[in-house]
């Protein structure tokens, strides 16, 4: 028995030392965050074979909230039960939650967002190289035969022509009207923390979709109805999500300081977290007897490859914006020449681009 604990304790303290390091570090959206979670716990400490990873991956994306979170809640649940579950998922949010507030006590006492962009020229193409990498070791597995890379191109093809990936990921349906913006009716309500959290919790247990969906979420309401932010305000706390590492829905904790103070940045957070705990923790244990069944198999084959083909023209968009010049296009070469014949650390090239970054934003 002692033996047992010891072991959940060290399990335990690796999950929340890799995903505190991560939430420090995992600059680039969702797609990218990914990428290093593969790169941590597939490749380097082997706690889950390449086809179990797709599994958890192909399951994100057909639950609501924020899927690099989802993820690392999973990894956590697989690695250690329940307790790894919590830890993995609130270490992975806490370093983003700490840095957003510091920006918003930046933004609220001095009326302006700090300077980062030199930081993320640097650091945007080595995500992209990191990202690139992750799709070809992923993809190996994903595509077992023809018809899943016929599957796969035409993903590929739909998310290009901007169909919702939604329809992607099930084939059917039509698009879901989540992201739809209610009525310019403007009906100013008293802010209270009860209906703040509240209404971060409704957000996080419907939101599927890109941060463009989660903008028109928080516009419909926060600026449309209520009139608790400007749309300049909104527009910010949008960009801090963008700019700082970790997941993007820490946005709602810029949002949270700017109403309420640190206690709001804590509601906020906690709002649009939970539900994500919630699903992970219901869809989880379901996962490995969907695997055994054929036809669940056969389809769970199709959503990850799906989800891939995703990935894929997300890192394109990306890239597009992220290689603007020469230096630009030599970083993400170098980091994906490490990555390929170094095995170097994806955590170490984030570091080096961002340092790169700095160097060249103070010599200009």
């Amino acid at each position: 028995m002692t033996n047992i604990n010891h072991e959940r304790r060290h399990r335990l303290r690796e999950l929340a030392l890799l995903f505190l390091k991560l939430g420090s570090i995992a600059f680039g959206g969702p797609a990218a965050h990914i990428a290093m979670f593969e790169d941590e716990v597939v490749r380097r400490r082997k706690w889950l074979t390449h086809e179990e990873f797709l599994d958890l991956l192909g399951a994100v994306n057909l639950i609501p909230g924020p899927n690099s979170t989802e993820m690392a809640i999973h990894v956590g649940y697989r690695r250690a039960g329940w307790a790894g579950l919590i830890v993995a998922g609130s270490c992975f949010i806490l370093p983003a939650a700490l840095i957003v507030t510091a920006m918003a006590w930046a933004y609220v006492t001095f009326g302006k967002l700090p300077q980062v962009e030199g930081l993320l020229y640097g650091i945007k193409p080595v995500i992209i190289a990191v990202v690139v990498q992750a799709l070809w070791r992923l993809g190996w597995t994903a595509v077992k035969n023809r018809w899943l890379a016929l599957l796969g191109a035409a993903a590929v093809t739909l998310s290009f022509l901007g169909v919702n990936e939604l329809i992607v990921l099930f084939g059917i349906g039509a698009l879901p009207v989540l992201g739809r913006v209610r009525p310019k009716l403007s009906v100013v309500e008293p802010f209270s923390l009860g209906l703040m959290l509240l209404f971060f919790l409704k957000v996080g247990a419907v939101l599927f979709g890109s941060g463009y969906v989660l903008l028109a979420f928080l516009r419909a309401d926060l600026v449309g109805r209520w009139g608790w932010l400007t749309e300049g305000q909104l527009l910010d706390a949008i960009a801090v999500g963008q700019v700082t590492p970790g997941p993007l829905f820490t946005t709602a904790t810029f949002i949270g300081y700017l109403l309420a103070g640190n206690a709001g940045a804590v509601l906020a957070t906690v709002g649009i977290f939970l539900p994500a705990f919630v699903f992970v923790a219901i869809s989880a244990p379901f996962l490995p007897r969907l695997r055994r069944s054929p036809v669940a198999a056969a389809f769970l084959d199709g959503v990850n490859v799906a989800s891939l083909a995703l990935m894929a023209v997300v890192t394109w968009q990306l890239g597009r914006a992220a290689l603007a010049d020469p230096l630009t296009v030599v970083l993400a070469a170098v980091a994906g020449l490490l990555l390929l014949h170094c095995r170097v650390n994806s955590a170490w090239l984030v570091l080096g681009g961002a340092v790169v970054g700095l160097i060249k934003t103070f010599c200009q």
